[in-house]
């Protein structure tokens, strides 16, 4: 069976004793969402915590989610987007820990797109690196955003442009 198989039974059975299932849910998607996370804010600790907060309220509340709407990956991404944008509103960039990265070494290209990123607002950051490194569907970054598709393709798209100009003004 599949993981998108997998993770739609586990949506149609949350809250009925489907412990195993949401270990195995857990088990594959924690990484991936605390790595966001940790773009996101910029704050490991942070990073740690909402992930840890999103997967215990999806645990607790599993009424939220309506497959109708998006996957279940889709709609834990959005509680933790939501509680990163709160947190993120109760901090200022000075108090978040910055990614340590080796003094004297030439930046690689990795690093120096990730420096590229970081100047952009964090939801505009986010619905991109969801989109680009994540690889969601437009449709599935509606459901997480609670925006229109349509809205959802312009801002990647000026998120895009953005980046094309921060790149090539050299400004990372």
């Amino acid at each position: 069976m599949d993981q998108s198989s997998d993770e739609s039974r586990l949506g149609n059975n949350l809250g009925e004793g489907m412990l195993p299932d949401f270990e195995s849910f857990y088990q594959f998607n924690f990484k991936k969402l605390r790595n966001f996370l940790r773009r996101y804010l910029g704050d490991s600790k942070a990073a740690e915590d909402i992930a840890q907060d999103a997967f215990l309220q999806l645990w607790k509340n599993p009424n939220g989610y309506r497959p109708e709407r998006g996957t279940l990956k889709a709609y834990l991404f959005g509680i933790a987007t939501k509680r990163a944008a709160d947190w993120a509103r109760h901090h200022s960039r000075t108090e978040t820990c910055s990614l340590e990265q080796p003094v004297g070494v030439q930046k690689s290209m990795s690093i120096a797109m990730a420096d590229a990123l970081d100047q952009l607002e964090p939801d505009m950051r986010a619905l991109m690196w969801l989109r680009e490194v994540e690889g969601y569907r437009h449709a599935e970054l509606a459901a997480i955003f609670e925006i229109p598709e349509g809205t959802v393709k312009s801002r990647l798209y000026a998120g895009r442009e953005q980046l094309r100009r921060i790149w090539e003004s050299g400004a990372w």
